[in-house]
């Protein structure tokens, strides 16, 4: 088995991820989706958080070698910075999602130098938005972002272009083709719920 569908297993034994193809959750952007995934829960539970440090650690190391620091996005995205930072052996800074109103007004927290080469963490990417404005942020610091590595992704076709328009790299350690394929082989999902789950990604 894969470090992706072992995660994306561990993502359903501890209902990180919630799917409900007949009774679809709403957004808060609106949309009406078959999933609903909270990866915050992970922290929680040892082995699926290693797991996952594991996986985002063989992400960067194949995909971004040239790393010097390591951001996590505020808030969720900041302890699996943490860990992965600290496995690498890596520099660790944060981004907030807007920059603090008081004392000198900084978004990105730590030491960072201009020209670092910078791998931002998220936990979760669905269009890709919250995670490009921490990109924004570490760029506006003069440090070069070399890419994106998250836990989970919807594969949303916005999310594709969001990144490409931005001309930024991502990768995610599972995502949702593999999520509703390891659904379907625990028994999450039967036949029918699972053609509804792949209309949906289409």
């Amino acid at each position: 088995m894969t470090i992706a569908q072992e995660v994306a297993q561990s993502l359903l034994e501890i209902k990180a991820v919630a799917l409900r193809p007949n009774d679809p959750f709403t957004w808060a952007s609106g949309m009406k989706s078959p999933i609903y995934c909270d990866n915050r829960l992970t922290i929680s539970y040892p082995e699926v958080r290693n797991l996952i440090c594991k996986g985002l650690v063989q992400l960067i190391q194949k995909n971004y070698p040239e790393a010097e620091v390591i951001a996590g996005t505020a808030t969720a995205g900041i302890p699996h910075a943490a860990w992965v930072a600290d496995k690498l052996n890596l520099p660790l800074i944060y981004v907030r999602s807007k920059p603090k109103d008081h004392g000198q007004g900084k978004q990105v927290e730590g030491v960072l130098k201009p020209g670092q080469k910078v791998v931002v963490i998220d936990d979760l990417i669905s269009t890709g938005q919250s995670v490009l404005g921490a990109v924004k942020a570490v760029q506006n610091a003069d440090a070069e972002v070399v890419g994106v590595a998250g836990i989970f992704s919807y594969q949303l076709p916005s999310a594709t272009k969001n990144f490409a328009d931005a001309q930024i790299e991502f990768d995610t350690v599972t995502n949702y083709s593999i999520l509703i394929e390891e659904a379907k082989k625990q028994n999450y999902v039967n036949d029918e719920e699972l053609a509804i789950l792949k209309k949906w990604r289409s």
